[in-house]
């Protein structure tokens, strides 16, 4: 018998005096040391399924089929049997780290309470546990992480908490819901190494949901396709990708990035005037933080960079390394310590502060990592974007809701999720609305920080090209802050590596990524996730073109 049997699941909700089937009879097994992987576009219903595993159904649901765990059928079983299920049997990592823990607790409480809710269990021991974990996670110093709150550490560092967590009880199934998304690419490989590790000694079966095609066929034994709440394709993982019959599964593979030798076809920058001054230039800039009982934090020395019109520069590292930290001086909410840094020529603003603020906000704006706490969850896209728009624009009521359906189109949105709550939302809808609302301003400088990881690969590549649109016909200069290779040759002319604030190698996308010089750059390449059956040289060295 299969730890998981899932057969003919289908789920309908109810709203408004309608139903809407949001699963149509999904079949799914898997067995004990193995990993299943179940891929698809943003609600494709991948995130339900697996909550429906856990009994985490939306209200207002109803079901049918079945869905047996461990010998428990889950659909229909008592609020008892659901916690044990959950305490004993299965875990399951969500995606986005902020919104799964609670941020007025210590990383320790939130790693040890729940166990301590299990009879006999001890303190000490579990804090032993919980220290070993964190450590094999890559995080620095684990026993003073214990008594640091989620705000102290970045979304990948606190993802790597969430992980650690969800292994605390050694569930024999543990699912993964988009959880490495956060991830630096090195630390996404010794996460799926530690998961990998843990799935064949603990003989533990995983459920591994995600939108990156390349990941899932780096750590996949099988792969189910998912379309709509259907399932299109399922089979071995080699066979799926590199054999697909679905032309739903065949979209996906064409659309999955590949780290190209130089910038996308069609992507240039635009020539500049002579004289004439870069969108961006930061020069020598330094930022250290002094966080309370801690050592300071460097987060950018000596740092200078430049984009003119039209350009494209990625900045790349690993989580910490400074990436967010100088794009969020670059956006204005912070501040340098030294060095200087301009913006369309403008080095300060003046006017009120909301008249610095707006005249700010109309050169440049960011798109935050994390689509959960960047949206206000109270008003739905359309008032966001009619907000914005308001400060800036003098429409009339059609005007109005004429630019707000063109700029959710533009980033792959229906009309129908214009008025619908952001809890509403998949991570990857949501994290398009907040791209349509950073374009509304048609600002000189967007800087895209970790914008694209919460997105399917389709989408994924709209959003490049819409991006590449704006440079191309607009001039937009563009700072893509990432931990994916893969894309960055996609959409930047010119690559910074930063290791510990500082820049430790930089140049043309192409060369960079092709011919790296720098240690740190080859261990981030060797990092990139490969299918397995191309895998077997254990020296992974840097490919020309990581496409399957």
């Amino acid at each position: 018998m299969s730890l998981l049997e899932i057969d003919a699941l289908g789920i309908d909700i109810r709203v408004n005096g309608l139903t809407t089937r949001l699963l149509h009879d999904v079949s799914l097994q898997i067995n004990n040391s193995e990993t299943v992987a179940l891929v698809g576009e943003s609600g494709s219903g991948k995130s339900l399924t697996a909550r429906a595993v856990l009994g985490l159904l939306p209200s207002h649901s109803t079901t049918h089929g079945s869905i047996m765990l461990g010998g428990t059928e889950i659909l229909g079983a008592s609020k008892t049997d659901l916690r044990q299920v959950r305490r004993n049997t299965a875990a399951m990592v969500f995606q986005d780290p902020r919104s799964s823990i609670n941020p007025v607790r210590t990383l320790g409480a939130h790693l040890i309470e729940p166990m301590m809710q299990v009879p006999g269990a001890n303190r000490a021991q579990l804090e032993k546990r919980a220290v070993q974990l964190l450590g094999s996670m890559g995080l620095t110093n684990p026993e003073a992480r214990m008594k640091q709150y989620p705000h102290e550490l970045s979304g990948g560092m606190l993802q790597r908490v969430m992980i650690a967590g969800a292994l605390m009880n050694d569930p024999q199934l543990l699912i993964c819901d988009e959880s490495t998304t956060a991830l630096d690419v090195t630390t996404q490989a010794a996460v799926m190494d530690l998961l990998s590790t843990a799935v064949r000694e603990r003989q533990m079966g995983m459920l591994f949901i995600t939108h990156d095609l390349a990941l899932a066929a780096s750590i996949a034994d099988r792969t189910y396709v998912l379309r709509r709440g259907e399932v299109q394709e399922a089979g071995d993982t080699r066979q799926v990708f590199t054999q697909p019959v679905a032309e739903y599964t065949k979209k996906l593979i064409a659309s999955t990035p590949s780290m190209r030798s130089g910038p996308a076809a069609g992507v240039h920058s635009l020539p500049e005037s002579e004289g004439s001054q870069p969108v961006l230039q930061v020069e020598n800039a330094f930022k250290t933080y002094h966080p309370h009982g801690q050592p300071a934090v460097k987060a950018v020395q000596d740092v200078s960079i430049s984009i003119p019109a039209g350009g494209g520069l990625a900045i790349v590292g690993e989580s910490g390394s400074g990436k967010s930290t100088l794009g969020r001086i670059v956006a204005g909410l912070e501040d340098l310590d030294s060095g200087t840094m301009s913006v369309a020529g403008n080095q300060s603003e003046k006017g009120s502060a909301k008249e610095r603020r707006l005249a700010r906000a109309s050169r440049v704006q960011m798109v935050f990592q994390d689509p959960y706490q960047s949206l206000d969850s109270r008003i739905t896209p359309a008032k966001a974007l009619e907000r914005v728009l308001k400060l800036h624009y003098k429409l009339d009521a059609r005007a109005m809701r004429a630019r707000i359906k063109e700029l959710l189109e533009s980033v792959g949105l229906e009309e129908k999720h214009a008025n619908l709550l952001p809890r509403k939302l998949s991570g990857g809808q949501r994290q398009r609305v907040a791209i349509a609302k950073a374009m509304a301003l048609n600002p000189r400088l967007l800087v895209l920080d970790e914008a694209t990881s919460a997105l399917d690969v389709s989408v994924q590549a709209q959003v490049l090209e819409l991006v590449n649109t704006l440079r191309r016909e607009h001039g937009v200069a563009v700072l893509f802050i990432s931990h994916d290779l893969g894309i960055v040759g996609e959409i930047c002319d010119e690559l910074v590596v930063v290791q510990s604030g500082c820049i430790v190698e930089s140049g043309p996308t192409g060369q960079v990524l092709n011919h790296p010089a720098h240690d740190y750059t080859k261990s981030l390449l060797a990092s990139v996730p490969r299918p397995r059956w191309e895998s077997e040289n254990p020296t992974r060295e840097p490919a020309e073109n990581t496409s399957y």
